[in-house]
C-alpha cells in the first residue's frame, strides 16, 4: 500500500515540475513514506528522519516531508521532536500534496493529519512510465472497520472507504492499455469491499473480482489482504471460475488459539477458519496458502502457542510472515499486561520459523516434475542467461534459457528443484 501510496506522490509532483533524482545531495525536496504497523519500522523511520537534519542544516531551502501512518500516527508531536521537518501528512492527505509543498516554499509548516467521515479517494490515472512495466497495484479501499486489539491501522488509515467500482476498472483498463499484464487489488480487508456503499448500489468484492479480470488484456489478477471472518463462499467461488485470477491466497490467521483470537478481536474460530481454508481447496486444488502469524500475544500460554503449531502442521503453508508481538499504542492490547518475555517470544518464533521454513521446502519439492506458466520478471542477477519469474502460485522460478525476455512474458518451464525460497527450472520440452 505504501508503494502504491508513494507513486501517487511521485506523479503529483512530477506534475509540478519536480523530477525523480538518484540521490539525496542533489534533491530539492525529499518525502519519508513511513509504516508503524511495527515498532521497528517506525524507529528506523525516526532515525532516518533525524539524519535529514544534517542536509537541512546545508540546503535552507530543501522541502522535508513525511507521509504514511507514523506521520498520522504521530502529527504535532513528530514536528516538536523533528523540527527540521515541513510536512507532515497522513494517508488521506497525500493527494493535496502539491497544495502543501506551495505552502512549505513560502515557509509555512503543514501538519495534514485529520481524517475527515466523508472522505472519499479521488479517481486517479497511474502515469504508465513509473513502476514495474509489466505489473502494478491498485488501490480498492483504504482503512480497516475490525479493531483488532494489537493493530494501529484503524487509527493511522482511518475507517474502511472503498472506491467507486467504476474508478478501479478504468484504472485497471488504463494499465492493461499501456502494458500492464498483471494487476494486484490493494486493501486492508478487501473482502469486506463495498460495504460502506450504500446498499442497493453496492458492488461486492466477489463481484468486482470478476469485473476487473474481465477487462480484455488482463494476464494475471492477485488481491490482498484477507480477513478470514469476511471470506465469503463467492469469493472462493472466483478460484474456480477465473482463468486469470492467480492460485494464490494470503489469509492471515495470527493465532492458532481461540483464547487468543478472542483476546485479538479477529472474529474466527480455528474451526471457522479452516473450513475456509477446505473450501479453498476445493475450489483450487493447487492454491498457495501464506500467513501472518504473531507470537506472544499478552496471555499466550505454552498451550496457546502450541496449538499454533498444531495449525502450521493442519495447513501446511506455502510460507508464512511471522512476528514477536509488540506494543503499538493506542491499539487495544497496549492495556494488556505483557505476560511472554522477550526471551520466551525469541524461543517461539524461532521454533515457528523453523518449523515453517521446513514445511515451505517440503511443499516447494512437491512441484518437482510439474510443468508451471511462469510470468518473466527480469534477468537474473548473476545473468549467463539465467531468468527469473513468478507462478501463479505467487513463487519465484528461476531458468535457464539461450533466448532473451521481456518481464511480463509468460514462459512454460518444468520444475527441477524445489528450494526453501524459490523454485529451479528447466525450459518445457516444446519451448527448447
Amino acid at each position: 500500500m505504501n508503494e502504491r501510496d508513494s507513486e501517487i506522490m511521485l506523479q503529483l509532483l512530477e506534475q509540478q515540475g519536480y523530477l525523480l533524482c538518484a540521490d539525496l545531495d542533489s534533491a530539492d525536496a525529499v518525502i519519508v513514506n513511513t509504516c508503524s504497523i511495527r515498532g521497528k519500522a517506525e524507529q528506523k523511520a525516526y532515525s532516518f528522519i533525524g539524519s535529514l537534519r544534517r542536509l537541512k542544516k546545508k540546503k535552507p531551502h530543501l522541502i522535508i516531508a513525511v507521509a504514511g501512518c507514523v506521520a498520522q500516527q504521530e502529527g504535532a508531536k513528530m514536528k516538536a521532536r523533528m523540527p527540521h521537518v515541513d510536512i507532515i501528512v497522513g494517508p488521506q492527505a497525500i493527494y493535496q500534496l502539491p497544495d502543501f509543498f506551495r505552502q512549505a516554499a513560502d515557509a509555512t509548516a503543514v501538519i495534514a493529519t485529520s481524517q475527515h467521515k466523508d472522505f472519499t479517494i479521488p479517481p486517479f490515472l497511474p502515469d504508465i512510465g513509473h513502476g514495474l512495466p509489466h505489473k502494478r497495484f491498485v488501490t480498492i479501499m483504504q482503512g480497516c472497520n475490525n479493531y483488532c486489539t494489537y493493530c494501529i491501522v484503524p487509527y493511522t488509515r482511518g475507517r474502511e472507504v472503498s472506491r467507486r467500482p467504476e474508478d478501479i476498472l478504468a484504472e485497471v483498463r488504463h494499465l492493461v492499455d499501456g502494458g500492464v499484464r498483471e494487476i494486484t487489488l490493494l486493501g486492508q480487508n478487501v473482502n469486506s469491499y463495498g460495504n460502506d456503499h450504500p446498499a442497493g448500489g453496492q458492488t461486492s468484492f466477489p463481484e468486482l473480482l470478476r469485473q476487473v479480470a474481465a477487462v480484455p488484456g488482463l494476464v494475471r489478477l492477485r488481491f490482498t489482504t484477507s480477513n478470514p471472518k469476511d471470506l465469503s463462499p463467492a469469493l472462493m467461488a472466483c478460484f474456480q471460475d477465473l482463468d486469470n485470477l492467480c492460485h494464490h491466497f494470503h489469509l492471515p490467521v495470527q493465532s492458532g488459539s481461540n483464547a487468543v483470537l478472542k483476546k485479538m478481536n479477529r472474529k474466527y474460530t480455528v474451526e471457522s477458519y479452516m473450513d475456509k481454508v477446505r473450501g479453498l481447496r476445493r475450489a483450487c486444488a493447487d492454491i498457495s496458502l501464506t500467513t501472518d502469524i504473531i507470537v506472544g500475544f499478552p496471555g499466550e500460554t505454552e498451550a496457546d502457542f502450541l496449538a499454533t503449531m498444531d495449525l502450521l502442521e493442519e495447513v501446511r503453508y506455502d510460507s508464512a510472515f511471522s512476528f514477536k508481538y509488540s506494543s503499538r499504542p493506542p491499539a487495544a492490547s497496549c492495556n494488556l499486561a505483557e505476560t511472554v518475555s522477550e526471551e520466551e517470544k525469541a524461543q517461539r518464533l524461532a521454533l515457528f520459523q523453523k518449523r515453517q521454513n521446513e514445511i515451505s521446502l517440503e511443499r516447494h519439492q512437491e512441484y518437482v516434475g510439474t510443468t508451471l506458466p511462469v510470468m518473466i520478471e527480469g534477468e537474473s542477477k548473476t545473468g549467463q542467461g539465467q531468468w527469473s519469474g513468478r507462478s501463479s502460485h505467487n513463487l519465484i522460478v528461476n531458468f535457464h534459457s539461450p533466448r532473451t525476455y521481456r518481464p511480463g512474458e509468460l514462459e512454460n518451464v518444468t520444475i527441477t528443484e524445489g528450494c526453501l525460497h524459490s523454485l529451479r527450472a528447466e525450459l518445457s520440452q516444446g519451448d527448447k
